[in-house]
């Protein structure tokens, strides 16, 4: 389980971060593409504008002020027919003057000129020739025009604007424009921050916010270049926004891939949990038959003993003997019964079948008979128990019978818990609407580990077969119990070797 759950997680880690490469590779082609077309769209319009202005000024200029042609020859043989062709290819050149104005105020004219390919093929016939290929027989001439005005036009252009600044030919308005249009067409609605550089240095036509950092991931493009590529002019474009669209692009996948592998785990754990929960609960549970068996063989034994005893004629004769043995089992008996009950009422309170009715008791009064019952088994081991009763209030709102028990027990563990004499002192003070008891010992103290576990059911510090102190693990799980049925609380404070504070917490009424 363990081995597949690290698989699974790195197959989905592995598989995010393949997605965020796919879709920033995704992302820069199409923001390259996206800067190369605005580069593209610029130059074309500078073009265009520039073409019809030169198309109206030709048109208006009329026949032009010169005409050349240029001419080639080429004789060709058909190798089956065995007739000799001439080709003959021509360029009509027509010349214009236009005034500079229409371009740049710096120079006098320019020269406009407008080409025309003029072919024409003429059949001779072998024998026909003599010499002279101009005296050739019929001539069967086909004639195609091909326009180059194009061309001229941006070979013009091109010299012309090549000697204005770069911000006379774009503004950073119509590269926002063209920008923001071409990346809504390429879906890539973001933010992005441009700049044109002339050889390495920025010019003028940039984006506010603009910043040439080594870090950044830029894109860019040649704009204005020349019918060879050859530019001194670049467009750069940062898209700050790139990380942000290529999370989102993912981001419903990668949640609900985290969702299911945070299930997985939380599956995983709890199984593990259960797995190491059921495992206490089995040895807690054998410890408890162990310790129980150990409670109930002691009385047992020494009931059989009793009873024994009674049947030899010498006891049996004797009263004082007979009522001795007698007094014996009854007091065994009660102690089974006793640790029966105990059973009982963990087993009642669970199903909340315990019947508590609570009326208005006197704490001080409660504590004070918990400490009677135990009072004989402190003085027997040469201890004490002091109360200090300081409460000004007392009354609260309980169950004698169950509240005394819970008294008694917290004081029998501070006496079984106490290797030496056991020394107790019980306190009660009023807070705000509370009276809080404090049963304080000097006693063996407990652990960290204890006191988290010292109110569940059967948990005891010592396992096995093996105890120093008689019990069953269900004394203070009772005792959790109870006062959490009359609205309060408990809690310990202890230290190993230095004893134990238990402190119960119960509203006062009026």
């Amino acid at each position: 389980m363990s081995l597949s759950l690290i698989g699974i997680i790195f197959v989905q880690g592995y598989w995010i971060l393949d997605s965020v490469d796919a879709k920033r590779e995704q992302f820069s082609f199409n923001a390259k593409r996206a800067v190369i077309k605005v580069a593209e769209k610029i130059q074309e319009r500078e073009y265009e504008d520039y073409y019809y202005a030169v198309e109206r000024i030709i048109d208006s200029v009329g026949i032009p002020d010169d005409l050349t042609l240029d001419e080639y020859f080429f004789i060709n043989e058909d190798p089956i027919t065995k007739d000799v062709f001439l080709q003959r290819n021509g360029i009509l050149q027509q010349d214009f003057k236009l005034s500079a104005p229409a371009f740049d105020r710096s120079l006098d004219s320019l020269e406009f000129k407008r080409f025309f390919n003029l072919s024409s093929r003429q059949i001779l016939r072998r024998g026909s020739l003599d010499g002279n290929l101009a005296s050739t027989g019929k001539i069967q001439e086909i004639s195609k025009i091909v326009d180059f005005k194009r061309i001229s036009y941006e070979n013009l252009i091109s010299d012309v604007l090549e000697k204005k600044p770069i911000h006379k030919r774009v503004s950073a308005e119509e590269i926002q424009r063209v920008m923001t249009l071409e990346l809504v067409e390429s879906d890539l609605e973001t933010d992005f921050e441009f700049g044109i550089f002339d050889n390495d240095l920025l010019t003028r036509v940039r984006s506010e916010n603009f910043e040439f950092e080594g870090g950044a991931q830029f894109y860019q493009a040649p704009i204005f270049a020349d019918e060879d590529g050859r530019t001194d002019y670049y467009l750069y474009a940062e898209f700050p926004g790139e990380k942000k669209i290529v999370i989102s692009s993912i981001i419903g996948m990668i949640v609900l891939s985290v969702i299911f592998t945070l299930i997985i785990v939380i599956a995983y754990s709890s199984a593990l949990h259960q797995l190491n929960k059921q495992r206490q609960i089995s040895q807690i549970k054998t410890d408890f038959i162990n310790n129980m068996t150990h409670e109930f063989k002691t009385p047992i034994a020494t009931i059989n003993l009793a009873l024994d005893a009674v049947k030899n004629p010498k006891i049996s004769n004797n009263p004082e003997k007979v009522s001795y043995y007698h007094k014996m089992i009854r007091d065994e008996n009660k102690r089974m019964h006793a640790q029966v009950e105990n059973v009982l009422r963990i087993s009642k309170l669970e199903k909340n079948e315990l019947d508590i009715r609570k009326e208005r008791y006197k704490l001080h009064d409660i504590i004070e008979d918990a400490v009677q019952h135990v009072s004989l088994i402190v003085e027997d081991r040469n201890g004490y128990i002091n109360m200090h009763l300081d409460a000004p209030k007392s009354s609260v709102l309980a169950n004698e019978s169950h509240f005394t028990n819970v008294i008694v027990n917290m004081l029998e563990n501070a006496v079984k818990y106490s290797s030496d004499e056991p020394k107790i002192d019980v306190y009660t003070e009023n807070v705000k609407n509370f009276i809080y008891v404090k049963i304080k010992d000097q006693g063996d103290g407990m652990s960290k580990t204890a006191q988290r576990k010292v109110f569940e059911k059967f948990y005891r510090e010592q396992s096995g077969n093996i105890h120093n102190v008689k019990g069953h693990g269900l004394g203070l799980a009772y005792a959790r119990q109870i006062v959490e049925d009359h609205q309060g609380e408990i809690f310990v404070e202890s230290e190993k070797g230095n004893g134990s504070t238990f402190i119960i917490k119960l509203p006062l009424i009026s």
